[in-house]
């Protein structure tokens, strides 16, 4: 099994790419240690001294480090655990159990605003982040302001005040003008 690497906007997070599938479907997000109970993978990952942070996407996962870690240190040990997550034929995350990273839903007046903020999302913000080894989901919708959550590398990573900014706000301003801001939220 051969294992690549890919660098992240966020110097604290690195992408790995198993050639294989991780998820069938979403993304799971893993901030600590205590929110991996259900993922044998996770759990594996934050046996390693230094990692801070999990997410899975569907054929990539992404780690993040502390900042006293150096990557030459972790990074054999992350390549090691991943390699023998998948030789042991477990799956990532455990049946019925699986934390699922969507939308967060919302009804009401501004229903057919928040579709097509979760539209635009959907088709033209979570592909390009997914590069980037991370999500960036809807989390909700008050006069005006669109309240999203960054995972993964986008979570912390120094360029995501920006990518919020300048590229989400203008994109969902552009194409709904009732959109007058995007702020993020912690989970």
């Amino acid at each position: 099994m051969f294992i690549q690497t890919e660098s992240t906007p966020n110097p604290a997070t690195l992408k790995f790419l198993p050639g294989q599938s991780v998820l069938e479907v979403g993304t799971a997000d893993f901030p600590s240690a205590e929110t991996a109970g259900s993922s044998p993978l996770a759990t594996r990952l934050f046996g390693i001294s230094g990692v801070s942070g999990v997410f899975f996407g569907l054929d990539f996962v992404t780690v993040t480090k502390t900042d006293e870690t150096d990557w030459d240190h972790v990074k054999p040990a992350i390549l090691g655990a991943i390699m023998e997550h998948f030789q042991s034929g477990q799956p990532a995350v455990s049946d019925g159990s699986r934390p699922v990273s969507g939308h967060a839903e919302h009804s009401g007046e501004d229903s057919e605003i928040v579709d097509q903020i979760k539209e635009l999302l959907d088709t033209r913000v979570r592909p390009a982040v997914a590069q980037d080894g991370g999500d960036i989901v809807f989390h909700g919708f008050d006069r005006g302001v669109v309240y999203l959550h960054m995972q993964g590398a986008c979570a912390g990573c120094p360029s995501s005040t920006l990518t919020l900014k300048m590229g989400i706000e203008n994109l969902l301003r552009h194409y709904i003008p009732e959109v007058v801001e995007v702020r993020p939220v912690a989970a």
